[in-house]
């Protein structure tokens, strides 16, 4: 079963009266929508994820919320409509690979769960259409348009609606082709299905499970992140350098890209210092020593290595350690030859070795003005930085 998550985040922020649109509010250091998209980039039922922001913002997001937060399930960032509706119709129209299940869900209900997801897309599955909501707990009353009570609605059958919203995906097609056809908006997903006569099964989520809307819904988000989150944050970081001599009749390797020169560096392995100098930097910012002391210069098994290799192993230790990378920047030191127009490529070994995004790897080269080792051209040294975060669970 291949199921698609249709994400709207559209909102213009000003019923919160915030100075940007809500769902890029910082809750707990991340945005909103950050938080949002994690449950759904997490989840083994989740295959896609379209994402719906307006117009305007389509690339910013790309790279301050997918690229930057390495959110790799998003396969599509499309622009809204005028009402959410018309958003929703947008992102139906970006699937493009064969669909069996589709979930809707508001970009500013950040406290999805996993298992919210799982219990809706099986109900779709099951019997075509289905919603999250939640019992009403308060007495519900119809009134004029003066206020005045017209009748008070049997509580035990009513339900106050939230998204996530699930549909077998030729089902929501239709109803949207219908509502389309005839001009009709509804106040949600589910209510184009019902109006072709088809039944959506309401499925008990969460009073967590806010929308973001108001000041005092993000008080209240606040409160249940804090709630949620339990943990202590650490931050950490590590500082690698590594330099290697030159010599003849030898590939020279840098950040895993061949380089065009006379010389390459000597080493026991590959003597990509460049990978060598990132490596140390995070054993150090796991506190796990040096890159010697994990893969020796002794060992016959690391010789000739690709040093791409040795950093993914480095990359299995910092996980083991519970810690997730920030960041990791990079200093080369050569008077030659010329680094710039690698740099790029470099970055992209490193970001796509460690599973992290490109923009929070930065590599600089820079000459010595002649002075020492590296003004005479006898080698290369490289100095990297490394930050990262551990969390740890508070009793």
């Amino acid at each position: 079963m291949r199921t698609v998550a249709i994400i709207p985040a559209g909102g213009s922020g000003k019923r919160l009266g915030a100075d940007v649109a809500k769902q890029y509010l910082f809750l707990n250091s991340l945005p909103v929508l950050v938080h949002t998209l994690n449950v759904f980039q997490k989840s083994d039922a989740i295959d896609d994820i379209i994402l719906v922001v307006p117009k305007d913002h389509l690339v910013s997001v790309r790279k301050q919320i997918i690229e930057k937060y390495a959110l790799t399930k998003v396969s599509a960032i499309v622009a809204g409509g005028n009402e959410r509706q018309d958003s929703v119709r947008n992102g139906l129209g970006a699937i493009t690979k064969p669909c069996d299940i589709v979930i809707v869900h508001d970009g500013v209900r950040p406290f999805v769960t996993d298992d919210i997801i799982v219990q809706v897309a099986r109900a779709a599955a099951e019997e075509g259409a289905a919603s999250i909501g939640v019992p009403a707990k308060d007495t519900i009353k119809e009134t004029t348009g003066e206020n005045i009570v017209t009748v008070t609605l049997p509580r035990r059958n009513l339900w106050q609606t939230q998204t996530p919203q699930a549909f077998q995906y030729d089902l929501l097609c239709r109803a949207y082709e219908a509502a389309t056809r005839d001009n009709y908006y509804g106040t949600d997903d589910a209510s184009l299905v019902e109006r072709m006569g088809a039944q959506v099964r309401m499925i008990a989520g969460s009073c967590e499970n806010i929308k973001i809307t108001t000041p005092e819904d993000l008080i209240m988000a606040e409160a249940l992140m804090k709630e949620k989150i339990k943990e202590k944050i650490i931050y950490r970081s590590g500082l690698g350098y590594d330099s290697h001599r030159f010599i003849s009749d030898r590939k020279l390797i840098l950040g895993g890209v061949e380089i065009p020169f006379d010389r390459g560096l000597a080493g026991h392995s590959d003597a990509d210092a460049l990978l060598h100098a990132v490596c140390d930097s995070l054993l150090g910012l796991a506190g796990c020593g040096d890159i010697g002391r994990h893969f020796p210069d002794t060992d016959p098994a690391y010789k000739n290595i690709a040093s791409l290799i040795l950093l993914a192993r480095v990359k299995q230790i910092i996980e083991a350690k519970g810690l997730s990378i920030n960041n990791i920047d990079v200093t080369v030191m050569a008077e030659k030859p010329k680094l710039a127009p690698y740099a790029a490529m470099m970055a992209s070994n490193i970001a796509r070795t460690l599973n992290i995004s490109e923009t929070v790897v930065n590599i600089k080269a820079k000459t010595n003005e002649g002075m020492g080792f590296v003004g005479r051209q006898e080698g290369i040294a490289v100095l990297a930085i490394a930050s990262g975060v551990e969390r740890i669970k508070n009793d």
